[in-house]
């Protein structure tokens, strides 16, 4: 006999690098567990219009502007269950309408939290490491810290794809490579990297919409309009620079802590300084609103 199959829609709400999570009743499937917004799509609607419906009934906002972010499909003992997810923004305005018990938590929370299996992908793609190491050469991947991702910066080559496509998975996975190598790579590969980079005139040539679905991107700003436009777009994170001033840049000005701070607050996805950053600046990022940093030599 076949299993029952059903489609849910899933909101992953945000608000200054905080998720909202609610907790599942005992007498629910997969119950006594940690979730996230959402529940069963009826037979007259979308999932985007499930997903704004439970999150007005369930959470009590309402909001318009959604991002696909992902489609999983997991299967139970006794169900199989496509989840169909979607991303937006909770502006502070909207904050107090929040019905009880659902709870903000940190990135970094989330990994200690009781969630059901099918959701440990959607974990894996909310949470970051806090150190962003930018290098040309790839076989740093080999020595990077439980908290580092690797920028692999270089202007890729045809052979630098083909030592990409050989790369093994669980390196991959703490890769983060430009658009332009990206979408050379084959289906298979293009799926293992950590997270696919924008520069900032890529990032202005793309519109909502354009992002491929349930893939991580993060975008290189150096300016508030960009840093919007990032999220407008659906990327994940972004890098913003420079932040203190660089002995490779003597003749940029760079932003300094206030002004990061100024910017950092006014997104809510997750953003790393980037500028004059080691590894001790950690704390004194975070303090000004910064999720992590990336750097090329003293990191």
């Amino acid at each position: 006999m076949s299993k029952p199959n059903i489609h849910v829609a899933i909101a992953i709400l945000l608000h200054q690098n905080k998720v909202l999570v609610g907790w599942r009743g005992a007498e629910q499937h997969q119950g006594n567990k940690h979730e996230f917004p959402g529940g069963k799509v009826e037979a007259n609607e979308t999932p985007v219009e499930a997903c704004r419906r439970e999150v007005y009934e369930e959470v009590g906002v309402g909001l318009k502007d959604w991002h696909a972010f992902d489609v999983i499909c997991h299967e139970y003992d006794d169900v199989v269950v496509n989840l169909h997810l979607f991303q937006a923004a909770v502006p502070a305005e909207l904050l107090n309408e929040i019905q009880q018990p659902w709870t903000w938590y940190s990135r970094a929370e989330l990994l200690n939290l009781n969630f059901p299996k099918a959701n440990f992908r959607i974990l894996q793609r909310l949470y970051w490491p806090t150190q962003i190491k930018i290098s040309e050469h790839l076989n740093d991947l080999e020595q990077l810290k439980p908290q580092q991702l690797l920028y692999w910066r270089v202007e890729h080559q045809a052979a630098d794809v083909e030592t990409l496509e050989q790369l093994a998975p669980e390196l991959a996975a703490n890769l983060i490579i430009n658009i332009t190598a990206w979408q050379q790579l084959t289906l298979p590969m293009q799926k293992n990297v950590a997270a696919v980079h924008l520069k900032q005139h890529q990032l202005m040539a793309l519109k909502r919409g354009d992002l491929p679905v349930g893939l991580r991107f993060i975008a290189a700003c150096h300016d508030l309009v960009a840093m919007q436009h990032a999220q407008n777009i659906g990327c994940d994170a972004m890098i913003l620079s420079p932040v203190l001033a660089t002995a490779t840049h003597p003749d940029v000005v760079p932003l300094g802590w206030a002004l990061f701070q100024e910017y950092a607050q006014q997104v809510d996805i997750p953003v790393f300084g980037l500028g004059g950053m080691q590894a001790e600046l950690l704390p004194e990022a975070q303090s000004h609103h910064a999720y992590g940093i990336a750097g090329i030599r003293f990191i």
